[in-house]
């Protein structure tokens, strides 16, 4: 699989450290403890398309947020995800 890094261009996907699901950008009000454990415990595992967090780990060191498609490993669109949380405010 390879990645398309929109600061250093088309990469293997093996210079990316993969994190998860991107909602880890959308952490809860610190006290909300039913929230705080459905953002770090409750995890859905869906076949199709997701919204990962990848860091250029071996490259810019970017973080970024990589939408694709898990079962066919299609790659739909990679963005910044300083913009994503940007956008998000």
């Amino acid at each position: 699989m390879r990645l398309t890094c929109p600061i250093c261009g088309d990469r293997d996907r093996r210079e990316f450290y993969y994190l998860g699901a991107a909602d880890y950008l959308d952490r809860p009000v610190e006290g909300e403890a039913e929230a705080t454990h459905r953002y770090l415990h409750l995890r859905d595992n869906p076949a199709g398309v997701t919204r990962d967090l990848w860091q250029h780990e071996a490259g810019c060191a970017a973080w970024l947020v990589v939408e694709r498609n898990v079962t066919t490993h299609e790659i739909l669109q990679v963005s910044l995800a300083k913009d994503e949380i940007r956008d998000a405010r």
